[in-house]
């Protein structure tokens, strides 16, 4: 068991190791319980076990949860049974499930406890740790939300047995960027056979890679600054997903926004990670993206949350574990698409669906 401590103003631990869900508590006697529909049930039963929760809640599964039809109806389902200000929310499932808990939790009577228990591999090392939290709009992702930091973090990898491949690979794409961007080790531990669920590298890896968020977070917690390092590849990835409608899982979204982003850093005059961004993308055998140019993207990269005033900025690499944000003439952020067409198509070639 791993456990790794988020500072800043408001510190919390994140624990990670094998059975706890069935071993968790917290101080809150009062506790609404939300998780996506296709979570297993026996995860649902042993919290439910654990925290006797006056209300349980289920959501549509992923992405869909993350709208504000369905954030309304949970804010008014805890005002139904009238959950007190001193009472929790508990965020059970994916990164999409916690983000959508998270902001009903920073949101309801102006703000009450708030827990997760992550049980994906990209809710462990991504959506569980930081405190951001928000629903999507049609517009973009994550456009509605507030930064509200959890009390406690507890990931089970037990979970991760339950996932499919696809989606467990969909995952790694978070750790492989943390190993990018802060702690190279990640790197050819992500892409061995012994990350995998019950493998022997898992819980240290999925730990390291937390470790590296949380000391980030730690120090920026609202984005001023370092932060934006952890959106390394998120520019295009958020653009894919929206262009396809959420169409695509996000974790793979953003391994595809990964190599876009290591071919922008070589046309900055950073060293050529590209052959690490692509090794990744043969790992992870993403889903074959819909045709697309440049044009048709442009517009959602314009409204990522790096943008200002000025436009879009992207978050780039020196080398190895030496991010910067910068901006990027678009005669190069064309030439950089047209590459990573190139790249794109020939790995969907390589790796038929099916």
């Amino acid at each position: 068991m791993r456990r790794i401590e988020v500072g800043g103003a408001t510190p919390y631990p994140v624990t990670v190791g094998e059975g706890l869900l069935s071993t968790l508590g917290v101080p809150e006697r009062q506790v609404a319980l939300i998780h996506p529909d296709d979570l297993p049930r026996e995860f649902v039963e042993q919290v439910q076990t654990r925290l006797s929760p006056v209300v349980t809640v289920s959501v549509p599964s992923r992405d869909a949860c993350k709208t504000l039809d369905v954030y309304a109806g949970v804010l008014s389902r805890l005002a139904a049974v009238n959950l007190p200000r001193d009472g929790a929310v508990v965020g059970l499932g994916g990164g999409a499930a916690t983000d959508l808990a998270g902001f009903v939790a920073a949101s309801y009577l102006r703000g009450v406890a708030f827990y997760t228990l992550p049980t994906t591999l990209l809710g462990m090392v991504d959506a569980a740790v930081g405190g951001k939290t928000g629903v999507n709009l049609p517009e973009g992702k994550n456009l509605v939300g507030a930064f509200w930091p959890p009390r406690a973090v507890w990931c089970d990898t037990d979970t991760l047995s339950t996932l499919p491949e696809a989606v467990f690979r969909e995952g790694a794409a978070e750790a492989f960027k943390h190993g990018l961007i802060s702690d190279p080790s990640l790197l050819p531990r992500v892409l061995a056979p012994e990350f995998r669920p019950g493998g022997a590298l898992l819980e240290d890896t999925v730990a390291d890679a937390i470790a590296v968020k949380a000391g980030v977070v730690t120090r920026d917690l609202t984005e001023r600054g370092e932060r934006a390092f952890l959106n390394f590849g998120h520019t295009l990835a958020h653009a894919l997903e929206g262009v396809t409608h959420q169409g695509i899982p996000h974790g793979e979204a953003v391994a595809y926004g990964m190599h876009y982003a290591a071919l922008l850093s070589v046309a900055q005059g950073g060293a050529d990670l590209a052959p690490d961004t692509l090794a990744f993308l043969r790992w992870q055998r993403p889903s074959p993206l819909p045709d697309l140019t440049y044009n048709d993207v442009a517009p959602y990269m314009a409204r990522d949350k790096k943008a200002d005033s000025d436009g879009v900025r992207f978050v780039l690499l020196h080398e190895l574990a030496r991010p910067y944000l910068t901006r990027v003439p678009e005669t190069v952020l064309r030439a950089a698409f047209m590459k990573w067409q190139s790249d794109v198509s020939g790995l969907a070639a390589a790796n038929p669906v099916g």
